[in-house]
């Protein structure tokens, strides 16, 4: 599973960051490791430096994932860490809804 971090001009990333939202991703979706080709990650800050409001953080998870149409969430949190294991968690629920309808038809 190939993870790709993207992030606006408010928000630096670094090595330390990849390789931690890479290992809340990998623990959060490893059940689903052998169907997801690949993720892009989005991390913004919807305000900007110069201002701060609750949950102007925004992570949005795009799952490429064999056999089906890109999957997508987002989440809004007052930091960079809670939108991503927001989002981690959204991302989660829908492959196990998205996977039970599957395995019903």
């Amino acid at each position: 599973m190939n993870v790709t971090i993207n992030t606006d001009n408010h928000i630096t990333g670094s090595d330390r960051m990849e390789n931690y939202f890479s290992e809340v991703l990998h623990n959060s979706l490893k059940r689903f490791e052998d169907k997801i080709t690949s993720i892009e990650i989005h991390l913004t800050d919807e305000n900007g430096s110069e201002k701060s409001s609750p949950d102007d953080k925004k992570c949005v998870i795009e799952a490429r994932v064999n056999g089906m149409p890109p999957q997508v969430v987002s989440n809004h949190a007052p930091s960079v860490e809670l939108a991503i294991k927001g989002a981690a968690d959204k991302m989660k629920k829908l492959l196990d809804h998205a996977f039970d309808k599957v395995r019903t038809h």
